[in-house]
């Protein structure tokens, strides 16, 4: 056995030698970037080991690693097994800024009636004439009187009603009780919706008597230690029991911490929060519910359940009122889960005139075209690129990071934080290529411009920043002089396939559900982008890198967290929910992979051209 100490905040983990560096994080509880989950290809899990402690002549990584990284004992966690005890120093973590804006301010057209129902209840008092039983006395006084018993309940309802002399509010939820409590609580009444993504998890502390938002927090996943795809996951739960209940533990710790820091802001019980409505991609409902994903892996991308799913808060171990319940919203498909039934419901797709067409821009690319009483779905692997993953100098869309490039004779930037840039995220990445592509500093391929009589035709200053790197040509987007690292900032030829590749998936996908539904780039009335992402992204940009079909500028419209909206509308709206069953049972999936036709278009929308 070894002991590994991490600073800064002095954490101490014991774990077994051969245990790589990546792993005792993680036992630690220590947040380490790895979008690859381990395999070493991503560079971003960086730490530094104290001097004499590793074998100098050992690659950790060294093809990451500036010299002077290297020679200060840099290396990636993934790369090294712990042999002995070790202190480990690790990077301050940026924490992400304004991209994962909670959405307070965004209002949501739902009429609140809650599953969730509280009843203030005046009880005769028991006489040796009326010998009711407690739970019969409180269920005959309630509207519902098929109340289902609940052991939890009557364990302590004697004390409850004799200690409140016979006054009590009484939680209901369907045909279930869920709580009695002492007084009249009628007015404090309050729920969960909880956005689990591949990247983020978002939760809304929402009032069911007025059906507001309270307060909400955000949290990178955790689970984004065993990579930042949805298929890195899949593979580290299908390896047993076991680490279906890691993946499982981290997201559920991930939530109760933020449970706990809502409750404790707002003056707010754990006991008071009744029901939680989570959605997320089919593999995140699964993994939440510590159930085994693997056969959503290879084809023919088979998940074990489908449909809503309702059980205890206790079961989950989620820290709200152990009888609450958890509601998880039903998927589509294995690649279309219930984010997407979400964003239907807050898109209200169903409703709107003509034809629609939704887009979820993230790890994976869900696509929705609802128009002509049809509604058609269907996933691409967009990969992690528009999260910042798989890009050399890619990174969340925190202080330091790239989010507005503007190419003239040099090139501009703005930058999140207001700070010296040190990366780049999703929404810098499609400005700065778009801008590459419009200036000529990129062919239409994607290729970097390296001729001689093509580099003649560029401004002085950009033709510098174009140079031969160790995997090809690259471009300087901010020089060393200029950032927070001192490093120079590039975007690789490798950086701009890895865009191509994920942009191309996204097109190709929306021209096939185009292609089934039988109608052409006329006839869509509207193009909407869900995600935080969506909101950040310049709309320009995107139509110029071939993202998006060639529509005009003024038909797409940014709708924001549009899953956690209509996570909020199902928990604050039995309609709602009732709702979110049907469209998920009325969806019609295509599944591209069948598709003969797909990889004709998807090689057709890789060329940078609208």
């Amino acid at each position: 056995m070894a002991k590994v100490t991490f600073f800064p905040g002095k954490k101490t983990v014991e774990i077994s030698e051969g245990t790589t560096l990546l792993e005792t994080a993680i036992a630690a509880g220590i947040q380490l970037e790895s979008t690859c989950g381990g395999r070493g290809t991503c560079g971003k899990c960086k730490v530094q080991v104290e001097p004499g402690k590793l074998d100098s002549h050992k690659d950790y990584g060294n093809k990451f690693l500036s010299e002077s990284e290297k020679e200060e004992g840099w290396v990636l966690a993934c790369k090294v097994q712990v042999q002995e005890d070790l202190t480990v120093q690790v990077k301050d973590q940026q924490k992400d800024a304004h991209r994962r804006k909670t959405g307070l301010d965004q209002s949501i057209d739902v009429e609140v009636n809650p599953s969730v129902e509280k009843h203030f209840l005046q009880l005769s008092r028991p006489t040796v004439a009326d010998q009711t039983p407690d739970w019969d006395r409180l269920v005959a006084a309630l509207p519902n009187q098929a109340t289902l018993f609940n052991r939890r309940i009557a364990v302590n309802l004697p004390n409850v009603f004799r200690d409140a002399n016979f006054q009590v509010t009484a939680t209901v939820a369907g045909d279930s009780l869920l709580a009695v409590e002492g007084g009249d609580t009628t007015q404090r009444s309050y729920g969960l919706a909880i956005d689990i993504g591949t990247t983020t998890t978002v939760v809304y502390l929402m009032d069911l008597n007025s059906g507001k938002a309270v307060d909400s927090d955000a949290v990178t996943n955790p689970q984004r230690v065993f990579g930042a795809d949805v298929l890195s996951r899949i593979t580290y739960a299908s390896k047993g029991p076991e680490q279906l209940k890691q993946l499982q533990t981290l997201v559920i710790e991930g939530l109760n911490k933020i449970i706990e820091g809502l409750c404790k802001n707002n003056q707010i019980r754990r006991e008071e929060i009744y029901q939680a409505v989570v959605v997320g991609n089919t593999t995140m409902s699964h993994l939440f519910l510590g159930i085994d994903p693997t056969c959503l892996g290879p084809a023919p991308f088979i998940p074990v359940f489908r449909q809503s799913v309702q059980v205890e808060a206790l079961e989950l171990g989620l820290n709200i009122l152990e009888t609450g319940h958890v509601v998880v919203v039903p998927n589509v498909a294995g690649y279309v889960g219930a984010d997407t039934v979400a964003v239907m419901i807050a898109a209200k797709v169903d409703q709107l005139p003509g034809y629609t067409l939704a887009v979820d821009i993230g790890t994976n690319g869900e696509i929705i075209l609802a128009g002509g009483k049809r509604i058609l779905t269907c996933s691409t692997a967009a990969g992690p690129a528009f999260e910042g993953a798989e890009i050399k100098y890619g990174m969340r869309a925190a202080d330091g990071a790239i989010e507005r490039v503007k190419i003239t004779d040099d090139v501009e930037l703005a930058v999140i934080g207001n700070t010296k840039p040190i990366g780049i995220c999703g929404s810098g990445l499609i400005d700065a290529i778009a801008q590459m592509a419009e200036a000529g500093v990129i062919y239409e391929s994607g290729r970097i411009v390296n001729v001689p009589e093509d580099l003649a035709k560029l401004p002085p200053k950009i033709q510098e920043r174009i140079r031969q790197g160790e995997g090809g040509f690259e471009f300087v987007i901010a020089w060393g002089k200029d950032s927070g690292s001192g490093e120079d900032v590039v975007l690789t030829q490798k950086d701009i396939r890895e865009l191509q590749l994920a942009k191309g998936a996204i097109l190709a996908g929306i021209k096939i559900l185009m292609k089934e539904m039988g109608i052409g780039l006329e006839h869509l009335d509207r193009v909407l982008l869900a995600g935080a992402f969506g909101n950040y992204i310049s709309k320009e940009s995107a139509l110029q890198i071939g993202l998006l079909p060639d529509v005009p500028v003024e038909q797409i419209k940014a709708i924001g967290n549009a899953a956690g909206n209509g996570a909020k509308m199902v928990l604050l709206s039995k309609e709602e929910r009732k709702k979110a069953v049907a469209l998920a049972g009325l969806s019609e999936h295509l599944e591209l992979s069948t598709r003969s036709d797909f990889q004709d278009e998807f090689i057709d929308a890789l060329a940078f051209e609208r």
